[in-house]
């Protein structure tokens, strides 16, 4: 009867440790450097998920995590919307990192050269915002190249040739290496709002501090009203915690890549 139970006991402890493994090597990167691995980041295989786990544990306890939290917002310009976005931000003493989509960023000028006024980043997110996992490597390079070259012509903010994020976070193995081809950061997020959604404020704070970690990149997006009436409560609540605002641009400036991909989790 020993003999039995000690087999349950070992069986269930090495299926919870399976678990474990599984969902650790599921975890895909915030951020695809240009000389990044991107085969061992994001296959499923055996030996591509023993390096992200194995790498993560090291990551983790060996590396600084500062308190650090970036507010990516992406899509827009909106002539209504980010405007109001841009009081908030401002009244709040906050700069954040807008990924404008190139044909929208043309069609409102104005708002794109005021988001850069206010000081805050600017970074491509296409120029038409295509699923890009659709897209043949040609057409991904020539989103990417379109949009830049839109923005850096009205902003001139050099992260627009540096840091770029795919429409709905939406890619694969050979959209990522066309990026890293054209020498830019591809920028994903560690805590999601969920604001692509229908939500209230209150669902997009509960998101937000659900999911914080340090250090924190957070997809949010530019034409929600609720995202813009979530904003001070959220703001407020990562700076009790000990969190500073800082840009994305900033954020990679100052942390290991593998810092941000592989982050702590905590509670705000």
């Amino acid at each position: 009867m020993q003999t039995v139970l000690a087999f349950i006991v070992a069986a269930l402890v090495v299926a919870g440790g399976f678990r474990v493994f599984r969902h650790d090597s599921d975890i895909k990167p915030a951020l695809v450097t240009p000389h990044m691995n991107v085969h061992a980041e994001f296959s499923g295989d055996f030996s591509a998920r023993l390096y992200r786990v194995t790498h993560g544990m090291v990551a983790q306890r060996t590396l600084a995590h500062p308190k650090l939290i970036a507010l990516t917002f992406d899509d827009g310009p909106y002539p209504m919307f980010t405007p109001l976005l841009l009081d908030e931000l401002r009244a709040m003493h906050v700069h954040a990192t807008f990924f404008l989509i190139g044909r929208d960023a043309q069609q409102w000028p104005g708002i794109a050269r005021l988001i850069e006024a206010d000081g805050n980043e600017i970074a491509d997110h296409t120029y038409t915002h295509p699923d890009l996992d659709h897209e043949t490597n040609a057409q991904v390079r020539e989103e990417i190249l379109k949009g830049r070259d839109v923005l850096w012509h009205l902003t001139h903010d050099a992260s627009v040739r540096d840091l770029m994020r795919p429409p709905h976070g939406r890619y694969t193995a050979a959209t990522l290496r066309v990026a890293q081809r054209l020498g830019y950061k591809v920028v994903l997020w560690t805590d999601d709002s969920g604001d692509w959604r229908t939500l209230t404020p209150k669902q997009v704070e509960t998101n937000l501090l659900h999911y914080a970690s340090a250090p924190d990149i957070v997809l949010l997006h530019s034409g929600k009203l609720a995202t813009i009436e979530a904003l001070p409560s959220v703001v407020a609540r990562f700076r009790k915690a000990g969190y500073t605002f800082v840009t994305a641009g900033e954020l990679l400036r100052q942390v290991q890549p593998e810092a941000i991909n592989h982050p702590l989790h905590l509670s705000v």
